[in-house]
């Protein structure tokens, strides 16, 4: 299938940034290639410590930065995988490769374990239970005597290949520097990607990810379990880069250490946990050897000037250094266009015009003692476009979230294609042909037109996490975001498909929302207040648009207050008031019901 439109030169891939990309990769690994040969060792050793903070600083990248999923115990998960393979490799004798499966296979069991538990919170209640196990596993590792209480394990074994021995500072900076680098590509590359997509809509919009198929609570464990293994990798090079664990190294005070440096850095930003990891580090250790001989006498006094920097550095920059340093250096990277060739996403089997599709049978909603919604009744055929209006506080928005699963009902059935779907979490609704928009816009402002309405067709991806950190989704990733280009550009806005969502003005972002649906390839289309914001001509644009939906064979339940503009686009209307039905019929007919004109139209004709 050729591309057509004015997208349709934008087809060929961009050669020029993929080789930019690769020049700069290995520029970055020839750089790190060359301290551990040129500096002495201690700060080879500093290095060394950077690298293994910066593991466990991007899992808190990606887990609380991006997912909004706040941890102040990763050091946990760090001591796990150390006496794992400390108690492996001394006691019983193994291989430290061996130590490392044994250590991640561990740590992945405890996180699914605690995840399940500690995920089921929101809010401070998370991080308090974050807090909670994070000091129960610190006294559990100092009170067993198989571990050697507080005194730890010692002559742990160097990691060894092929009979090399990474046995010194410079040798393991090789081994922990390429696991950084490899951590920090992967988890770019998962960010960059359909599940990356899905995983930026956690922390403020969860709600709408759930409407667009993502199961929302399989994903936070997913995004749980991966930042734990990355403590847990860090973990592992820390017993056999100090050949010693001992439970002090894994106390609360590393948890917060390690979530500082993620806000130092730039919580949101993947390079953000490099630099919070320099910056910390070297900053203490300076602190460390400057504040005693400034006081002229020991004490803990990093920590205290340390507390007071970090207040002032929130205070001017509380998105962290990297974005701060971002609008002072700007670097302009240009993202390779959709392929507009890629081939086309299969499309869903769209019923016969005029088959019932909807059916709504005495749906009630109560909030305590209010009845939002009560005893409503109608039906929508395929093919068609059903108006549902009322007043301000009517219940249309509630009935929608009732319709899409977004809220469950207190009574009543919904059926879709003669299915029963009331009861059933709102991706389920999603996967079987239903796409909403919202009466208060939901997008991901930070992220792009783009990546916005590609949120809207993940159920029609299958590649996951992993692939997508090894970058083996780019074919599927690539007929998605055509796809997605596709959506952009029948709503017209083509130009602004790479600028930032949040940026758009409100008219257009609702335009956004409808783009997103449409990339679902739904059955049925839930609009709600699709016109609000928008200008004349904008109007006149978008009823033709959602017109030839019709002709397409898409179904439209519609909500909407432009009464010029739902008059003359919609086959039938449903009036509500009070949450009740209080008229269904042609536009013609509602125009003239006495009981409409009281409620709500006023008279117009």
């Amino acid at each position: 299938m050729s591309a057509t439109g004015p997208l349709a030169s934008h087809s060929l891939p961009a050669r020029g940034t993929t080789l930019r990309t690769a020049l700069w990769w290995l520029s970055v690994l020839l750089l790190l290639a060359v301290p551990p040969w040129l500096l002495p060792e201690f700060q080879v050793t500093l290095l060394n410590y950077i690298g293994m903070a910066t593991l466990v600083a991007l899992g808190l990248v990606v887990m609380t930065g991006v997912a909004g999923i706040v941890s102040f115990g990763q050091q946990a998960f760090v001591g796990v995988a150390a006496y794992a393979t400390a108690a492996l490799t001394v006691l019983a004798g193994g291989s430290p490769w061996l130590g490392l499966a044994a250590s991640l296979t561990l740590v992945a069991a405890v996180a699914a374990l605690i995840g399940w538990v500690t995920l089921r919170l929101s809010g401070h209640y998370l991080s308090i239970a974050t807090i909670a196990w994070g000091i129960a596993i610190y006294y559990l590792f100092g009170n067993l005597p198989q571990l050697g209480q507080y005194s730890g394990i010692d002559n742990v074994p160097p990691v060894s290949i092929a009979g090399w021995a990474f046995d010194s500072g410079r040798k393991s900076y090789l081994l922990i520097w390429v696991c950084a680098l490899a951590a920090l590509a992967a988890a770019r590359n998962l960010l960059d990607s359909r599940s990356g997509r899905a995983i930026r809509a956690l922390r403020f919009r969860a709600a709408m990810a759930e409407s667009c198929g993502v199961d929302t609570a399989a994903l936070k464990q997913v995004v749980f379990v991966q930042a734990a293994l990355l403590a847990g990798l860090a973990g592992w090079l820390h017993a056999h880069f100090l050949r010693f664990v001992s439970p002090h190294a894994f106390g609360v005070n590393a948890g917060i250490d390690y979530l500082f440096m993620a806000v130092i850095g730039g919580a949101s930003h993947v390079s953000g946990a490099v630099v919070g990891a320099a910056i910390m580090t070297v900053s203490k250790e300076w602190l460390k050897d400057l504040l005693p001989k400034l006081f002229q006498q020991t004490g803990n006094y990093e920590t205290i000037v340390f507390g007071v920097l970090m207040i002032l550095l929130l205070r001017h920059t509380r998105e962290g250094l990297v974005p701060a340093l971002a609008r002072w250096w700007p670097v302009r990277t240009q993202r390779p266009p959709p392929a507009l060739d890629a081939a086309p996403m299969p499309r869903r089997q769209r019923p016969a015009r005029g088959t019932p599709l909807l059916e709504v049978s005495g749906v009630e909603k109560r909030f305590g003692g209010l009845v939002a919604v009560k005893e409503l009744s109608f039906e929508l055929r395929a093919g068609e476009i059903l108006g549902l209006i009322g007043p301000n506080g009517a219940g249309k928005s509630t009935l929608f979230n009732l319709v899409s699963g977004t809220l469950p009902g207190s009574g009543g059935k919904v059926r879709l294609l003669g299915e029963r779907i009331d009861g059933r979490p709102s991706r389920d609704i999603a996967r079987r042909g239903l796409a909403r928009s919202f009466q208060h816009v939901h997008l991901v402002s930070r992220m792009s037109v783009l990546d916005n309405v590609a949120l809207g067709a993940h159920l029609r991806g299958r590649k996951g996490t992993l692939a997508a950190m090894l970058r083996s989704d780019r074919a599927e990733e690539a007929r998605l975001l055509a796809e997605a280009a596709r959506q952009i550009e029948r709503v017209g806005l083509s130009a602004a498909m790479h600028d930032p969502a949040g940026t758009l003005p409100l008219g257009r972002q609702r335009l956004v929302e409808i783009a997103r649906a449409l990339a679902a390839d739904p059955l049925l289309l839930l609009l709600d207040e699709p016109a609000a914001g928008l200008r004349y001509n904008e109007k006149q644009a978008l009823a033709q648009l959602l017109q030839r939906l019709r002709e397409e064979g898409i179904t439209i339940l519609l909500v909407e207050h432009d009464m010029e503009f739902v008059m003359g686009l919609v086959d039938r209307l449903v009036v509500m008031d009070f949450g009740e039905k209080i008229a269904e019929g042609l536009p013609h007919e509602i125009q003239q019901h006495p009981a409409v004109i009281e409620a709500y139209l006023g008279g117009v004709e």
